[in-house]
């Protein structure tokens, strides 16, 4: 799965929350201080191309929504932390966890 910028990911995050948006929602619906609505516009067209994002055409304007769900983007981005930095086991990123923070048994 293709990895997304931080900007994107923002983009993805409200319109996780939201389900489904027109851009003029979408743009209103990130807290102060609010991205200008053409970087919004610019990171919808970015995340359509990406295939992470897909719309309905209503007249002359487009409901967005999510084509890749939040639990398959982290899942995705899970996997490739554990493959990259942990060949791929668990037990080593849990080990490596455990190891540099502070964990109470019952956590």
């Amino acid at each position: 799965m293709k990895s997304l910028t931080k900007a994107e990911e923002q983009v993805m995050q409200q319109l996780w929350n939201m389900e489904a948006a027109f851009l003029k929602e979408l743009a209103e619906s990130f807290p102060e201080p609010k991205p200008a609505y053409t970087t919004v516009s610019t990171m919808v067209r970015i995340l359509i191309e990406k295939e992470f994002i897909g719309f309905r055409k209503y007249g002359s304007n487009r409901q967005y929504y999510p084509l890749v769900s939040k639990e398959n983007y982290l899942s995705g981005q899970f996997g490739g932390v554990l493959s990259k930095y942990f060949q791929g086991s668990f037990s080593k990123f849990a080990s490596f966890y455990t190891d540099n923070e502070d964990i109470s048994l019952e956590e």
